[in-house]
C-alpha cells in the first residue's frame, strides 16, 4: 500500500444533473448552464467563487464561462470522449492540489437526441476497416470473448437487466420499463452479436459537480465525498480497431495502482460505477480491474452479482448509460457521490462508504471514492 501524495486531497461537494430526454429548445450551452446552477446550488456556493472550470462536449468553454457569467483563472476544455469524465475529474484534483484553483466546475452539456447526432459514419476513424460505429467494434470483441471463453450472447442480457432494474427505482431515468432475459434475447440484432438493449442510450441532459479541497469543503453545504485515488493507462495501438486482449493489461495496471493510492481495497468497495456504452464493456471491466478471473465474467454475471440487494457489488444504481442516459460517464460519477451521501432514495446502497468508478476503453481510467 503506498502513501499517495494526493490521496484525499481533492473532494465532490456539489453535483446538478438536468432531466434527460429531447430538449430542442435548449443546447449544450443550457443543459450545461442549467446543471452548474443545481450543482452550485448543492454545494452551497455563490457562482463568483468558482475559480476553476473543465467543460467537456460543449463547444465553447469561452461562451460556457460568458453564459454562466465566470471568470475563472484556470479554464480547460476537454475532447468528447467519454474517458473524458474521470480524466477531467484527475485534472482538476490536480490543479486543486498545486493552488491552480480553490473551487473548480466540471460541467458536461450534451443536445445529441435533439441534434440526431451520429455515433458512427464514413468520417470516422473506424471506417477504413469496413465498421460503421463503435458498436461495431465492441461487437467483434465479444464475438472474439465468446470463441476464446466460451461466453454466450445471454451474459449480456443480465448486465442490461440489472441496470434496468436500477433505473426502475430512478424517477430520473429515461428507460423504466421491465426488462427480462427472454426481451434482451428476442430484441433485433444492430452488430451480431450485440441487440438493441446491449446499446446506450443517446439523450440530451447536463450534469456537474463541483470540487474543491476538504479543508474549504468544511464551510460548505455538503457533506464532502473524497476522491482517495485515481489512475490512468492509455493503450492507442489499436484505435481504430478492435483490441484483442480486450484492454485487460492496461486494467490490471490501473487496479493495482488505484486500489495502493486509494489505500482501499477490493474487498472493501460497496459498489462500482462502469461506463457502459455497451454490455460488454461492463464483462471486460470486470475481468481486467480482477473482480473475476479472465473469461469468466459471463458467469459472474449470471446471478444477480451486479444487483441491489442481490449482489456483492451493486452497479450503475441510477441505471447507467444503458437505461438511465447516455452521459460519457458523467452523471455516474454524480450517482456515486450520491450513493456516498446516502441520498440515492430507493435505490440507495446500505452503508455505503466506499465506490469504484471504472472506464475501460483504449485509455482505462479508474477512481476511487470514499465518503
Amino acid at each position: 500500500m503506498s502513501d499517495w501524495s494526493l490521496r484525499d486531497r481533492a473532494c465532490v461537494v456539489g453535483v446538478g444533473t438536468t432531466a434527460y430526454g429531447s430538449f430542442p429548445e435548449s443546447d449544450a450551452y443550457g443543459l450545461g448552464a442549467d446543471a452548474l446552477q443545481r450543482a452550485v446550488d448543492d454545494a452551497g456556493l455563490k457562482p463568483e467563487q468558482i475559480d476553476g472550470l473543465i467543460v467537456s462536449r460543449i463547444p465553447s468553454f469561452e461562451r460556457f464561462a460568458e453564459v454562466a457569467g465566470l471568470n475563472p483563472r484556470f479554464t480547460m476544455q476537454t475532447p468528447v470522449h467519454g474517458r473524458f469524465a474521470s480524466i477531467s475529474l484527475e485534472l482538476a484534483a490536480n490543479a486543486l492540489a498545486c493552488g491552480e484553483a480553490k473551487y473548480v466546475a466540471l460541467v458536461y452539456g450534451n443536445n445529441g437526441r435533439s441534434q440526431r447526432m451520429n455515433y458512427g459514419g464514413g468520417d470516422a476513424s473506424w471506417s477504413p476497416w469496413g465498421m460503421t460505429s463503435p458498436g461495431a467494434l465492441h461487437a467483434m470483441m465479444w464475438r472474439h470473448h465468446m470463441n476464446r471463453y466460451g461466453s454466450r450472447s445471454e451474459d449480456l442480457a443480465h448486465v442490461a437487466v440489472a441496470f434496468r432494474k436500477h433505473a426502475m427505482l430512478n424517477p430520473d431515468a429515461v428507460m423504466r420499463e421491465p426488462l427480462t432475459v427472454e426481451q434482451h434475447q428476442s430484441g433485433r440484432f444492430i452488430a451480431d452479436p450485440l441487440r438493441l438493449n446491449d446499446y446506450c442510450l443517446i439523450n440530451d441532459g447536463g450534469v456537474a459537480w463541483i470540487m474543491t479541497t476538504p479543508e474549504r469543503a468544511r464551510d460548505l453545504r455538503r457533506r464532502p465525498v473524497f476522491v482517495s485515488g485515481y489512475a490512468r493507462r492509455d493503450t492507442y495501438d489499436n484505435s481504430s480497431t478492435f483490441h484483442p486482449d480486450l484492454w485487460h493489461p492496461a486494467l490490471q495496471e490501473v487496479s493495482r495502482e488505484v486500489h495502493a493510492r486509494a489505500g482501499i481495497s477490493r474487498d472493501e468497495l460497496n459498489g462500482l460505477m462502469i461506463y457502459d456504452n455497451f454490455t460488454p464493456t461492463v464483462l471486460f471491466a470486470l475481468e481486467g480491474m480482477g473482480f473475476c478471473e479472465r473469461g469468466e465474467a459471463g458467469a459472474f454475471v449470471r446471478d444477480g452479482m451486479l444487483e441491489l440487494g442481490r449482489g456483492r457489488w451493486p452497479t450503475n444504481t441510477s441505471g447507467g448509460h444503458l437505461s438511465e442516459s447516455y452521459m460519457q460517464g458523467w452523471a455516474l460519477i454524480a450517482e456515486a457521490v450520491r450513493q456516498l451521501r446516502g441520498s440515492a432514495g430507493e435505490r440507495q446502497i446500505p452503508d455505503c462508504k466506499a465506490l469504484q468508478y471504472i472506464c475501460a476503453t483504449n485509455c482505462a481510467t479508474s477512481i476511487i471514492f470514499r465518503n
